[in-house]
C-alpha cells in the first residue's frame, strides 16, 4: 500500500506527545513490512523540509498554529496527484475534515477528544474554538471508518452516536526492548513521581496537594516530576507555597537512558490528568517495575487496572489520591504484588499487534471503497 498520514506533529518535534509515539511505532513497522508511508504534519524550527526517517518520509509544512489551514491546500495541489491508496486522519488536535476534499479511501486515527476539558487548559475562547472544532466531527466525519486506541476512546465515539462496527482498536503498547528493568534499585526514600508533559488540562498540581498531605505523615517522602510544559512555573509556586520544594524536584526534558533510570527507581507514579486517549506513560512505568495510580478517567481506567496492576481514585478528588498514596507507600507487599502485575500486563502489550491491526483497517477501507464503486457502476 502506499500510504499518507496526516498527523500535527512527527516524533521528532519537542513538542511531542503519545499521539507521536503511536504514530512512530505503529508507522515505523508498517513501513518495514514494505509498505510506502508518508507523513504530513508541521514544521518547527531547525526541522528539514523533508526527510526520511526510519522507513517514513516526513514532509513538513506551516506551523503549529497555522497547520489545520495548511492541510487542505498541500493535498489538493500535492498529495491529490500523488495517487495514495489510503489516507490516516490522525485526529488529536483541530481536526482537518479531511472527508469534505479527500476522494481517496480514508481511516481516521483518534486518541480522544478533548471536549470540556479544553476549557480548563485553554480558556473560554480558545477552549470554545476548540470545543466547537470537535462537534463538527459528529457530522463529517459520520461514515468514515476509525482507528482508535482504547476502549474508552471507541465508547466516546458511541456515545456521539458513531457506528461502533466501524471502528477497530490499534491499542498504545510500549518498546519492550528500550522499556525493561536493568537491575536499578528503588530510591532509598519513597518516591513519588508523574511523567509526562506539565499542561493545566493534566491536573499535576493534584500531586503536589496530595504530596503536602503525604509528607505530613511521611515525611521522608520525595515528589519527582519528569517533564516540560507551560504549567511548570504555576507548580514550583504551589509546592513553595505548601512547604514541600525541599522534597520536589522538577527534572525538565530527560533523555531515554535517564527517563528509564527514574521510572526504575520511583516507588509509584501518579496520572491525575482530566483525560487522556490511554496514558502511555503508566505502562511505560509498568514495564519498568512501577506501579500506578491514576484518576478514573477515560483512557486511563484502559492502562490501570484498579487493585492489580495500581490504583485508580475519582478524578480530582485529593484526599482519595493521598490515602491511596500512603497505603501504596507503607505497604511493601502490596507493592511488591501490584509491581509484579504491572510487569505482566505491560509484557502482554504488543506494538506488533497494534500495526498489523492498523494494516488490516487500512486494506478494509481500501477494499470498501473499490465495492462500493463497483456497485456504484
Amino acid at each position: 500500500m502506499k500510504i499518507l498520514v496526516i498527523n500535527w506533529q512527527d516524533w521528532k518535534n519537542p513538542l511531542s506527545g503519545g499521539a507521536e509515539t503511536h504514530l512512530r511505532e505503529t508507522f515505523t513497522r508498517v513501513a518495514a513490512m514494505g509498505h510506502s508511508v508518508t507523513l504530513f504534519c508541521s514544521s518547527f524550527e531547525g526541522a528539514p523540509a523533508e526527510e526520511t526517517v526510519d522507513g517514513i518520509h516526513i514532509v513538513r509544512r506551516g506551523g503549529r498554529n497555522t497547520f489545520n489551514f495548511v492541510v487542505p491546500f498541500y493535498y489538493l495541489t500535492r498529495f491529490r496527484r500523488e495517487n495514495y491508496d489510503v489516507v490516516v486522519d490522525d485526529l488529536n488536535k483541530i481536526p482537518f475534515y479531511t472527508p469534505l476534499y479527500v476522494r481517496r479511501p480514508l481511516v481516521g486515527l483518534s486518541h480522544h477528544f478533548f471536549g470540556t476539558s479544553i476549557f480548563l487548559e485553554a480558556g473560554p475562547i480558545r477552549g470554545g474554538y476548540v470545543y466547537l472544532s470537535e462537534k463538527l466531527v459528529d457530522f463529517i466525519y459520520r461514515r468514515t471508518p476509525f482507528l482508535v486506541v482504547s476502549q474508552s476512546t471507541l465508547d466516546e465515539f458511541v456515545a456521539r452516536g458513531f457506528d461502533p462496527h466501524r471502528f477497530t482498536l490499534a491499542m498504545n503498547s510500549i518498546d519492550h526492548d528500550r522499556l525493561q528493568p536493568t537491575g536499578v534499585p528503588k530510591s532509598a526514600h519513597p518516591t513519588i513521581g508523574y511523567f509526562g508533559r506539565l499542561k493545566k488540562y493534566k491536573s499535576v498540581d493534584h500531586i503536589v496537594r496530595a504530596f503536602a498531605a503525604v509528607r505530613a505523615k511521611i515525611p521522608e517522602a520525595e515528589l519527582v516530576i519528569i517533564g516540560r510544559g507551560d504549567f511548570r512555573p504555576a507548580l514550583e509556586a504551589l509546592a513553595r507555597e505548601l512547604g514541600v520544594e525541599d522534597a520536589t524536584r522538577f527534572t525538565g526534558f530527560v533523555s531515554e537512558e535517564e527517563k528509564l533510570r527514574l521510572l526504575q527507581e520511583l516507588w509509584v507514579v501518579v496520572n491525575p490528568s482530566m483525560k487522556e486517549g490511554w496514558g502511555i506513560v503508566n505502562v511505560e512505568a509498568n514495564a519498568c517495575g512501577t506501579p500506578a495510580i491514576a484518576a478514573d478517567s477515560p483512557g486511563l481506567r484502559d492502562s490501570v487496572q484498579h487493585g492489580v496492576t495500581g490504583m485508580l481514585y475519582p478524578y480530582g478528588n485529593i484526599q482519595t489520591l493521598t490515602e491511596q498514596l500512603l497505603t501504596v507507600l507503607s505497604d511493601s507487599e502490596l507493592r511488591e504484588r501490584l509491581r509484579r502485575n504491572a510487569r505482566a500486563f505491560a509484557s502482554s502489550l504488543s506494538w506488533d499487534d497494534t500495526a498489523a491491526a492498523t494494516v488490516r483497517a487500512l486494506e478494509q477501507a481500501i477494499e470498501e471503497r473499490r465495492n462500493n464503486r463497483q456497485q456504484q457502476h
